[in-house]
């Protein structure tokens, strides 16, 4: 359990009561006031670097071999001795490493050394820290063009009132070198717990085998994949052409995918064509997909209960009582747990699972602001897909509650075909089928008054954050402030001129967005995707190309969005009060 060296529970009772008057001036005020509101909150001595209208300065300095082996070896995740200097200040002896999943192995396997880094300051001194801060998280910003959709997202979130990690942008340095623009973070671990929760209670970010948890790639800690491989696999892994090596999580495919397919499921002979949930797979691969994984926009490799990483808990079922049952959560505790601590999550899942006692079990307001915010983003990286990661769960208590991480994906920037269908996700159904597996989401909505309290937050989104002016106004506040860094990135995944044309299309997706949440809440569009038909006028977000703005599925630029037409069935396209803003971006 967290010790709560750093802070105690009455300081996290005065940023409540800060964090509520911010969001009324944020509400009520004009670009001045929001900057002024915005400002780093001071009861926490590191939270004066994460001040959200400055970019901070991060000179890091490493030995010379150390750096290098790094460099050679990224995917190892070793941590480094290292001094570090955050605006003017000396912090001597810290630790760093790389960081990531998809995002590290897809960087090591690139020209690129723009990796994404952990700081630990306590690692070779318990007694050390950055002003309280443990550690210090450095994202790269993959995928994402605009700089600001991870930016944005945290914004949008702590707008509805979810605890989130301190961010800010940083400008990197490594020994006298420029390193790029980054996105700072606060970690969620023991500073966090402490500054949050007043050092009270357990954390965990639970991670599937399928995301590439313990047992798989990219993980902390995990497997390196073969040299050989090539192409695409699903979630953006890497695979070989003649799948040769040791495939995710230690299963060994056969030759030809013929007999048994991952997960104990029976596979086609030839396993050629389209592989399931859309995703590009090997020439080879067509026909149906295996009974059990799942088909559509959520669909793909892991889809349900079958496939890659099922079946051990972070999809937040209830098995049974047994620990054993659920190590993609208990394997990724944020601090040692024991017995007890695991058996508190165990019971809080079984009573989730059958709806009982929810408000006992969870801290059912916070999960509904959660969801408010995760359904609006369009984050599907996350706990609503496939891959069930990208979330921590805080337990205390035996009550849970789900925060957000990871959001370098979220408007759309993954499994999304196109704008229209990403501008268009039906709120009641944002995980589009796999609702049923998701009990923290599915027994929330099955309880109408909590229903009816989530779209009355995604409503406060809509008009309160976007329709309000806000969410421009920090846009464009944000974009001036880091726009020198952009254009001098030495390392950038993509051009200046194409960060300013993904700010402008992140502008208008969101209005967009919000444009589409309103007319579902209001019944002009169905808000679950299975009432949508051929006639089902929808917001037209045709204007807008995702892979502007950062894909997954490519290089630091992301993979190219299609524009085929939407995914609902409704083919038809309403007209929108947002139309001219295409007019100052540039689409492809």
């Amino acid at each position: 359990m967290s010790t709560g060296r750093f802070l105690d529970a009455v300081a996290a009772v005065v940023l409540v009561f800060t964090l509520g008057i911010t969001s009324a001036l944020l509400y009520f005020g004009q670009q001045e006031d929001v900057v002024e509101a915005m400002a780093p909150v001071r009861e926490f001595p590191y939270g004066e670097v994460f001040d959200r209208f400055q970019v901070m300065e991060v000179e890091i300095t490493v030995s010379e071999e150390d750096w290098a082996d790094m460099l050679a070896n990224p995917l190892a995740e070793e941590y480094k001795r290292c001094d570090v200097t955050v605006n003017g200040t000396v912090y001597t002896d810290a630790a760093i490493r790389t960081k990531g999943n998809t995002s590290l192995t897809q960087v090591a396997s690139s020209d690129s050394d723009r990796y994404s880094f952990k700081i630990e300051f306590d690692h070779y001194d318990k007694n050390k820290s950055m002003d309280g801060l443990d550690k210090l998280v450095l994202n790269n910003l993959f995928c994402d063009a605009a700089y600001m959709k991870e930016y944005i997202a945290y914004d949008i979130f702590r707008f509805i009132g979810v605890e989130t990690p301190y961010y800010a942008f940083a400008d990197i340095t490594v020994n006298g070198e420029e390193a790029g623009c980054y996105l700072a973070l606060e970690a969620m671990e023991d500073s966090f717990v402490s500054r949050v929760y007043g050092g009270e209670g357990q954390l965990y970010k639970p991670e599937s085998t399928m995301a590439g948890g313990p047992a798989g790639f990219g993980a902390e800690g995990g497997k390196k994949p073969p040299e050989e491989w090539d192409g695409e696999m699903p979630g953006g892994m890497e695979a070989p052409e003649e799948w040769d090596g040791e495939a995710p999580g230690g299963m060994e495919p056969p030759e030809k995918w013929s007999g048994e397919a991952p997960g104990g499921m029976e596979g086609p002979e030839e396993w050629s064509g389209e592989k399931p949930g859309r995703m590009d797979a090997p020439e080879k691969l067509d026909g149906e997909a295996p009974d059990g994984m799942g088909h559509g926009r959520m669909g793909g490799l892991g889809g349900g209960n079958g496939g890659f990483g099922a079946g051990a808990g972070s999809d937040l079922v209830y098995t049974d009582d047994d620990r054993d049952s659920y190590s993609d959560i208990f394997d990724n505790a944020s601090f040692d747990t024991t017995e007890e601590d695991e058996q508190r999550v165990i019971k809080a899942l079984q009573k989730l699972n059958t709806g009982e006692e929810l408000e006992r079990y969870l801290d059912v307001d916070a999960c509904l602001r959660y969801f408010a915010a995760q359904t609006f983003i369009v984050n599907l990286d996350s706990y609503y897909s496939n891959l069930k990661h990208n979330y921590y769960l805080y337990e205390s208590g035996g009550r849970l509650t789900i925060l957000p991480w990871d959001l370098n994906l979220a408007f759309g920037g993954f499994q999304c075909r196109n704008a229209t269908e990403a501008v268009n996700s039906a709120v009641d159904t944002p995980m589009d089928g796999l609702e049923e597996e998701r009990p923290l989401f599915s027994k929330l909505m099955e309880v109408e008054e909590y229903k009816e309290r989530y779209h009355g937050y995604l409503t406060e989104i809509a008009e309160g954050y976007v329709e309000s002016g806000q969410f421009s106004e920090v846009l464009s506040a944000v974009q001036g402030v880091i726009s020198p860094y952009v254009e001098k990135d030495a390392t950038a995944f993509y051009s200046y001129r194409e960060f300013v044309q993904a700010a402008g299309t992140l502008e208008a997706f969101v209005l967009l967005r919000a444009e589409s949440v309103e007319k579902q809440l209001a019944g002009e569009i169905p808000s679950v995707s299975g009432d949508r038909s051929q006639d089902t006028v929808l917001v037209d977000a045709s204007g807008i190309d995702l892979s502007t703005m950062g894909m997954q599925g490519g290089d630091g630029a992301g993979g190219k969005g299609s524009r085929d037409g939407n995914m609902f069935g409704g083919e038809r396209i309403s007209g929108s009060v947002t139309d001219g803003i295409f007019n100052s971006i540039q689409v492809k």
